[in-house]
Protein backbone atom coordinates (compact mmCIF):
# COMPACT_ATOMS: atom_id res chain seq x y z
CA UNK A 1 0.00 0.00 0.00
CA UNK A 2 1.06 3.45 -0.72
CA UNK A 3 -0.21 7.02 -0.22
CA UNK A 4 0.53 8.86 -3.95
CA UNK A 5 3.03 11.25 -2.21
CA UNK A 6 6.35 10.55 -4.47
CA UNK A 7 9.08 10.49 -2.25
CA UNK A 8 12.13 10.67 -5.44
CA UNK A 9 12.15 10.81 -8.79
CA UNK A 10 15.02 8.04 -9.78
CA UNK A 11 15.97 7.17 -13.21
CA UNK A 12 15.84 3.98 -15.08
CA UNK A 13 19.35 2.54 -15.84
CA UNK A 14 18.61 -0.25 -17.64
CA UNK A 15 16.44 -2.50 -18.78
CA UNK A 16 16.91 -6.24 -19.99
CA UNK A 17 14.32 -8.12 -21.97
CA UNK A 18 14.20 -11.56 -20.61
CA UNK A 19 12.44 -13.96 -22.45
CA UNK A 20 8.91 -12.07 -23.21
CA UNK A 21 9.34 -10.06 -19.87
CA UNK A 22 11.78 -7.07 -18.81
CA UNK A 23 14.04 -6.54 -16.03
CA UNK A 24 14.31 -3.19 -14.65
CA UNK A 25 17.03 -1.25 -13.30
CA UNK A 26 16.14 2.12 -11.40
CA UNK A 27 19.00 4.84 -9.93
CA UNK A 28 17.65 6.33 -7.14
CA UNK A 29 18.32 10.09 -6.02
CA UNK A 30 17.49 10.77 -2.38
CA UNK A 31 15.33 7.48 -1.62
CA UNK A 32 17.09 5.11 1.34
CA UNK A 33 17.30 2.12 -0.17
CA UNK A 34 18.99 1.00 3.07
CA UNK A 35 15.23 0.57 4.59
CA UNK A 36 14.27 -1.67 1.20
CA UNK A 37 14.68 -5.09 0.99
CA UNK A 38 14.68 -8.02 -1.36
CA UNK A 39 11.14 -9.04 -1.62
CA UNK A 40 10.04 -5.42 -0.59
CA UNK A 41 7.38 -3.39 -2.61
CA UNK A 42 8.44 -0.17 -4.51
CA UNK A 43 6.11 2.09 -6.81
CA UNK A 44 7.27 2.77 -9.62
CA UNK A 45 5.31 5.46 -11.80
CA UNK A 46 2.24 4.15 -10.39
CA UNK A 47 3.00 0.62 -10.48
CA UNK A 48 3.74 -1.82 -7.62
CA UNK A 49 6.99 -3.87 -8.21
CA UNK A 50 9.48 -6.21 -5.98
CA UNK A 51 12.41 -5.50 -5.33
CA UNK A 52 14.18 -8.22 -6.91
CA UNK A 53 17.94 -7.10 -6.34
CA UNK A 54 19.07 -4.04 -3.76
CA UNK A 55 22.76 -2.65 -4.06
CA UNK A 56 24.67 0.67 -3.71
CA UNK A 57 22.15 3.44 -5.32
CA UNK A 58 20.08 1.40 -7.43
CA UNK A 59 17.52 -1.55 -7.59
CA UNK A 60 15.98 -4.31 -9.82
CA UNK A 61 12.53 -5.65 -10.48
CA UNK A 62 11.23 -7.91 -12.99
CA UNK A 63 8.01 -6.67 -15.01
CA UNK A 64 5.40 -9.50 -16.56
CA UNK A 65 3.77 -9.63 -19.62
CA UNK A 66 0.66 -8.23 -17.58
CA UNK A 67 2.34 -5.40 -16.41
CA UNK A 68 3.77 -4.04 -20.02
CA UNK A 69 0.30 -4.98 -21.55
CA UNK A 70 -1.35 -3.11 -18.79
CA UNK A 71 1.35 -0.16 -17.87
CA UNK A 72 3.49 2.67 -18.90
CA UNK A 73 6.38 0.64 -17.90
CA UNK A 74 6.88 -1.14 -21.05
CA UNK A 75 7.29 2.72 -22.57
CA UNK A 76 10.38 3.22 -20.22
CA UNK A 77 13.80 3.58 -21.89
CA UNK A 78 17.50 3.98 -20.47
CA UNK A 79 17.58 7.64 -19.02
CA UNK A 80 13.62 7.88 -18.19
CA UNK A 81 12.93 9.86 -15.08
CA UNK A 82 10.42 7.39 -12.68
CA UNK A 83 8.26 8.75 -9.53
CA UNK A 84 9.35 6.47 -6.86
CA UNK A 85 7.67 5.82 -3.34
CA UNK A 86 8.55 2.87 -0.95
CA UNK A 87 5.42 1.21 0.68
CA UNK A 88 3.42 2.35 3.30
CA UNK A 89 4.70 1.36 6.87
CA UNK A 90 2.64 1.01 10.44
CA UNK A 91 3.10 5.09 11.95
CA UNK A 92 3.95 6.66 8.29
CA UNK A 93 2.05 9.89 7.89
CA UNK A 94 -0.90 9.07 5.26
CA UNK A 95 -0.29 12.51 3.46
CA UNK A 96 -2.04 11.67 -0.05
CA UNK A 97 -4.51 8.44 -0.11
CA UNK A 98 -4.33 4.97 -0.25
CA UNK A 99 -3.23 3.61 -3.33
CA UNK A 100 -2.44 -0.07 -4.22
CA UNK A 101 0.05 0.28 -7.05
CA UNK A 102 -2.38 -1.96 -8.98
CA UNK A 103 -3.12 0.66 -11.98
CA UNK A 104 -6.25 -0.02 -13.19
CA UNK A 105 -5.33 1.38 -16.72
CA UNK A 106 -3.83 3.67 -18.79
CA UNK A 107 -5.16 7.48 -19.81
CA UNK A 108 -4.16 9.95 -22.36
CA UNK A 109 -3.10 13.64 -21.70
CA UNK A 110 -5.22 15.81 -24.09
CA UNK A 111 -4.36 19.23 -22.76
CA UNK A 112 -1.95 20.97 -20.73
CA UNK A 113 -2.48 25.18 -19.57
CA UNK A 114 -1.18 27.09 -17.23
CA UNK A 115 -2.95 28.45 -14.42
CA UNK A 116 -0.74 31.02 -12.21
CA UNK A 117 1.99 29.29 -10.94
CA UNK A 118 0.62 26.37 -11.28
CA UNK A 119 -0.54 23.63 -14.32
CA UNK A 120 -3.46 22.33 -15.34
CA UNK A 121 -3.86 18.75 -17.33
CA UNK A 122 -6.75 17.57 -18.76
CA UNK A 123 -6.56 13.87 -18.91
CA UNK A 124 -8.98 11.04 -21.05
CA UNK A 125 -9.45 7.62 -18.75
CA UNK A 126 -10.49 4.50 -20.49
CA UNK A 127 -14.58 4.76 -20.53
CA UNK A 128 -14.86 1.64 -18.57
CA UNK A 129 -13.01 4.03 -15.48
CA UNK A 130 -14.67 6.77 -16.10
CA UNK A 131 -17.53 6.09 -13.95
CA UNK A 132 -15.14 5.86 -10.98
CA UNK A 133 -13.92 9.86 -11.06
CA UNK A 134 -15.67 12.20 -9.39
CA UNK A 135 -14.93 15.82 -8.81
CA UNK A 136 -13.26 16.20 -5.44
CA UNK A 137 -12.12 12.99 -5.24
CA UNK A 138 -8.85 11.29 -5.61
CA UNK A 139 -6.68 9.90 -8.60
CA UNK A 140 -3.08 8.67 -8.74
CA UNK A 141 -1.19 9.23 -12.22
CA UNK A 142 1.63 7.89 -12.75
CA UNK A 143 1.61 7.12 -8.80
CA UNK A 144 0.89 10.81 -7.38
CA UNK A 145 -2.29 11.70 -5.78
CA UNK A 146 -3.93 14.24 -7.11
CA UNK A 147 -7.42 15.93 -6.40
CA UNK A 148 -9.71 15.79 -9.09
CA UNK A 149 -11.27 19.60 -10.43
CA UNK A 150 -13.77 18.91 -12.78
CA UNK A 151 -14.75 15.86 -14.49
CA UNK A 152 -16.74 15.51 -18.22
CA UNK A 153 -17.35 12.55 -19.12
CA UNK A 154 -14.52 10.77 -20.10
CA UNK A 155 -11.80 13.60 -19.20
CA UNK A 156 -10.90 15.05 -15.89
CA UNK A 157 -9.01 17.86 -14.88
CA UNK A 158 -6.21 18.22 -12.12
CA UNK A 159 -4.04 21.04 -10.89
CA UNK A 160 -0.41 20.69 -10.43
CA UNK A 161 0.62 23.12 -7.47
CA UNK A 162 4.51 24.20 -7.97
CA UNK A 163 5.71 21.80 -5.38
CA UNK A 164 4.39 18.70 -7.61
CA UNK A 165 5.88 20.11 -10.76
CA UNK A 166 9.32 20.34 -8.55
CA UNK A 167 9.22 16.92 -7.12
CA UNK A 168 7.29 14.48 -10.08
CA UNK A 169 7.53 13.40 -13.22
CA UNK A 170 4.59 15.41 -14.21
CA UNK A 171 6.29 18.32 -15.28
CA UNK A 172 7.33 16.46 -18.30
CA UNK A 173 3.53 15.85 -19.62
CA UNK A 174 2.73 16.89 -23.04
CA UNK A 175 -0.89 16.46 -24.78
CA UNK A 176 -0.91 13.19 -26.04
CA UNK A 177 1.25 11.53 -22.98
CA UNK A 178 0.34 8.38 -21.76
CA UNK A 179 -0.02 7.74 -17.97
CA UNK A 180 -0.56 5.16 -15.51
CA UNK A 181 -4.28 5.57 -14.08
CA UNK A 182 -5.12 4.34 -10.94
CA UNK A 183 -8.83 5.43 -9.49
CA UNK A 184 -9.65 6.09 -5.69
CA UNK A 185 -10.11 2.59 -4.31
CA UNK A 186 -13.49 3.11 -2.17
CA UNK A 187 -14.85 3.97 -5.25
CA UNK A 188 -14.41 0.33 -6.40
CA UNK A 189 -15.90 -0.72 -3.21
CA UNK A 190 -19.37 1.43 -3.32
CA UNK A 191 -19.94 0.29 -6.63
CA UNK A 192 -19.70 -3.33 -5.15
CA UNK A 193 -21.81 -2.74 -2.15
CA UNK A 194 -24.47 -1.40 -4.29
CA UNK A 195 -24.63 -3.81 -7.00
CA UNK A 196 -25.11 -6.49 -4.60
CA UNK A 197 -27.45 -4.65 -2.23
CA UNK A 198 -30.62 -6.07 -3.11
CA UNK A 199 -29.75 -9.75 -3.35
Amino acid sequence: MFTGIVQDVGCVHAIEARAGDMRLTVAVDRLDLGRIAVGDSICVQGCCVTATVVQGKTFQADLSRETLALTTLGDLRAGSPVNLEPSLRAGDPLGGHLVSGHVDGVARVVARAGDARSLRLTIEAPTALARYIARKGSVAVDGVSLTVNEVDGATFGVNLIPHTLAVTTLDRLEAGARVNLEVDPIARYVERLVSTSGR
